[in-house]
């Protein structure tokens, strides 16, 4: 009997402590050789004799590249999973915005996903493997002061699905997992309301949602298990529907009624009543009122 050819995860953004590291455990508990890539492998000992970290400093093509020379002499030029988990964060109002850290924002969270998915694509078909990206709720919702971050998210969804039909003569899936909150270590830089914004008179509710995800966060391990379970348990569901977007983390399947069934109207009502986007009115403009 032949012996069973070993299986190959890589996984992107595992920082422990995080969701790629959870993804990396869960992967490897179930049987797959995990290659998990951090910025620097010498500060982490490994958790599993089935992980192995390599280095990725994103966006930077030449390290996207050697990551690319290293899994093919690793894994003999067949990858099974290419799960595209790394990401940044950049809460802030949509006229405050500094495009050097939007360019930033998206060479990690869109660039740098389009060229992992290019270089790593004839290893995913050599394997019949599996491209899974991690999307997000705000990709599909006016998500207030996340405009840029939600912008990523939409353009990766967009991505996706067109590489998913693509791909899919040449034998490899690609899985979106539309993620809610989740607690995760994904950088957050605490930003001040800069002089003469438009929020400053509701500075208290931007404070309040620069953590709101955390405080709402599905735990991080049972998102994995989740996660992993989608990407592993087969093409469709019973047999019915094929597997195209998964729903996963905290309120993300009650935005997926809203986002399917209600008007878009309903939304965008219920982000401006969450933060009092209303107080606004009034503080500028012709309409300002005197003090």
């Amino acid at each position: 009997m032949a012996e069973q050819r070993k299986r190959y995860a890589l996984v992107t953004g595992c920082t422990p402590g995080g969701i790629g590291h959870y993804l990396a455990l869960e992967f490897a508990e179930k049987g797959f050789h995990v290659l998990a890539t951090v910025r620097d492998p010498s500060k982490y000992t490994s958790p599993s004799d089935n992980i192995t970290y390599l280095p990725l400093e994103l966006p930077h093509h030449a390290s996207i590249s050697h990551l690319r020379d290293r899994v093919a002499d690793m894994t003999g030029g067949r990858l099974d999973i290419l799960y595209n988990n790394a990401g940044r964060n950049y809460t802030v109002a949509a006229t405050d915005i500094d495009m050097r850290e939007v360019q930033e924002t998206f060479d990690a969270n869109v660039f740098s996903v389009m060229k992992l998915c290019q270089v790593f694509t004839p290893m995913l078909i050599e394997a019949k493997g599996t491209i899974v990206q991690t999307g997000s709720l705000a990709g599909v919702m006016p998500y207030v002061f996340a405009s840029v971050y939600a912008a990523t998210k939409a353009a990766l969804h967009a991505y996706s699905d067109t590489l998913r039909v693509e791909l899919a003569p040449l034998g490899v899936r690609v899985i979106t997992i539309v993620t809610g909150g989740v607690k995760s270590n994904i950088a957050r830089t605490h930003r001040e309301l800069p002089p003469g914004s438009f929020y400053v008179p509701i500075a208290d509710q931007y404070e309040k949602r620069l953590t709101l995800s955390q405080q709402l966060g599905m735990d991080t391990r049972q998102y994995a298990k989740s996660c992993v379970a989608h990407v592993i348990g087969g093409e469709s569901w019973y047999g019915l529907v094929t597997k195209r977007w998964v729903w996963e983390g905290k309120m993300s399947w009650l935005v997926w009624f809203g986002w399917t069934y209600l008007p878009r109207g309903v939304l965008d009502w219920y982000f401006t009543n969450k933060f009092n986007l209303n107080n606004l009115k009034g503080t500028t403009g012709p309409d300002k009122k005197r003090a």
